[in-house]
């Protein structure tokens, strides 16, 4: 049974940090690219961070280029985000996606809100 869970998520005032976390199971982890994506109230579903299977090459949108970070560790089947700087604009639900071929899986999601 393929599972993704994410973790982390909360409350945050701006200037500040989170970190997400995305629990993998039930798949081949590492030969998987893994993503975060985010959506926003009213708003479509936007691609966030990617990291590939292979080499762990990275690539952000450019609304959170320097900001965030994202990184894997295929030991323990986890990608997580590094969030700093976070301004009110990053809050949305944000959800972990794998994909390898036709294959693409989904997180539940987590809520990030940023707000004073």
């Amino acid at each position: 049974q393929v599972q993704l869970v994410e973790s982390g998520g909360g409350l945050v005032q701006p200037g500040g940090s989170l970190r997400l976390s995305c629990a993998a199971s039930g798949f081949t982890f590492s030969r998987y690219a893994m993503s975060w994506y985010r959506q926003a109230p009213g708003k479509e579903r936007e691609l966030v961070a990617h990291i590939t299977s292979v080499g762990g090459f990275t690539n952000y949108a450019e609304a959170v280029k320097g900001r965030f970070t994202i990184s894997r560790d295929n030991a323990k089947n986890t990608v997580d985000l590094q969030m700093n700087s976070l301004k009110p604009e990053d809050t949305a639900v944000y959800s972990c996606n794998a994909l390898q071929g036709g294959y693409r899986y989904w997180g539940q999601g987590t809520q990030v809100t940023v707000s004073s």
